[in-house]
């Protein structure tokens, strides 16, 4: 799954146009944000993180790059191949 600071309309149509095949979540008072850490101050974005999280929910790898997000999905499933 996905989530953002963006909003559902906004959402979907960036599914819709890239046709990612998963669920995206909007967190617009980015409160899911601050509780992962990555929630910056005032108006600015989030940090850009990928969290890999297992089916007994325990967080197995934090991806974090602001410029390489090819990185992200790269390190994601390596994470996901050692587990």
């Amino acid at each position: 799954m996905g989530i953002s600071a963006d909003p559902v309309d906004r959402q979907n149509a960036f599914d819709e146009k890239n046709d990612l095949g998963f669920p995206l979540l909007s967190d617009p008072d980015k409160k899911i944000a601050k509780q992962f850490g990555v929630k910056r101050l005032g108006p600015l974005p989030n940090r850009r993180a990928t969290f890999v999280i297992a089916t007994n929910r325990e967080i197995i790898a934090v991806i974090k790059s602001e410029l390489n997000m090819e990185s992200h999905a790269d390190q994601a499933l390596a994470a996901l191949r050692a587990h």
